[in-house]
């Protein structure tokens, strides 16, 4: 299955953070493609720490809450904690992978939504899906990632 992860960081040593990830991420896979840096403000939350995220695009065997649970070991082992308070917000954290998309599938249980549900609203995502999948169209919208720029910037 084709997997589209976004990675992020805003603290401590954020690229080191990221490639840390990525390395775990990739790690007996036929290869991989990352997309360029993308520094942003926090999304849904306050905080004096940027983030920088990067696509990453890999091939994988593993079912998608497979990959999801593997997600979730590989942040803890980076010394990840919840990327949630205890009011449910975010805050800062060293590591946060999300699953964008996975090839066209359309996935919505309790625990997972692919595409990303917020895909179309996070430049952060956007962009990076631009680079490694510039004609991957949203299977429920039809909409490339550089249409969804686009429709953000619409909204500024």
């Amino acid at each position: 299955m084709d997997y589209y992860l976004n990675i992020g960081s805003n603290m401590g040593e954020r690229r080191d953070n990221l490639y840390r990830a990525v390395v775990a991420l990739t790690a007996g896979t036929g290869g991989s493609v990352t997309s360029r840096i993308v520094e942003s403000e926090p999304w849904g939350f306050e905080s004096d720490n940027r983030f920088m995220n990067i696509g990453l695009w890999f091939d994988s065997d593993l079912e998608p809450q497979q990959m999801l649970d593997r997600i979730h070991d590989i942040e803890h082992r980076l010394g990840s904690a919840s990327h949630r308070d205890a009011q449910g917000g975010y805050i800062d954290r060293l590591v946060d992978i999300d699953i964008v998309a996975i090839g066209d599938l359309i996935i919505d249980t309790p625990t997972l939504q692919i595409p990303h549900p917020h895909l179309s609203e996070r430049e952060f995502f956007l962009k990076p899906m631009m680079d490694l999948a510039p004609n991957w169209c949203h299977p429920v919208t039809g909409l490339t990632a550089a249409q969804m720029l686009e429709g953000l910037g619409n909204k500024v």
